[in-house]
């Protein structure tokens, strides 16, 4: 419940932070969030030890940005990484753009 809190909702509208929530009980209010986070505590930071707050940031954006956004497949990404998807929907959107310049669509 902290994130439904007062001060966290004025902290949010402070920093130009739009909180997304559902209603009670929707189980797909932020799933790919959750998601992520789980991935990112059971296939990294679990196996890991930090000495540092620091180390643990940029160990975890490393992680971030060359593995989890470049290689790691993802089910809602048709079994691609989030990098190759959004290039292959770019290429898809430039395809058919051309197509229907073209009059073929």
């Amino acid at each position: 419940m902290e994130y439904t809190a007062a001060t966290t909702a004025a902290a949010c509208r402070a920093l130009g932070v739009i909180q997304s929530m559902g209603r009670v009980g929707c189980a797909l209010d932020n799933a790919a969030a959750e998601a992520f986070n789980s991935t990112l505590k059971v296939e990294f930071v679990h196996r890991q030890h930090f000495r540092t707050r620091a180390e643990a940031r940029i160990k975890v954006a490393t992680w971030i940005a060359d593995f989890y956004n470049t290689t790691r497949r993802h089910s809602a990404n048709d079994g691609l990484a989030p990098i190759p998807f959004e290039h292959e929907v770019a290429r898809a959107r430039a395809t058919s753009v051309d197509q229907l310049r073209a009059g073929v669509a």
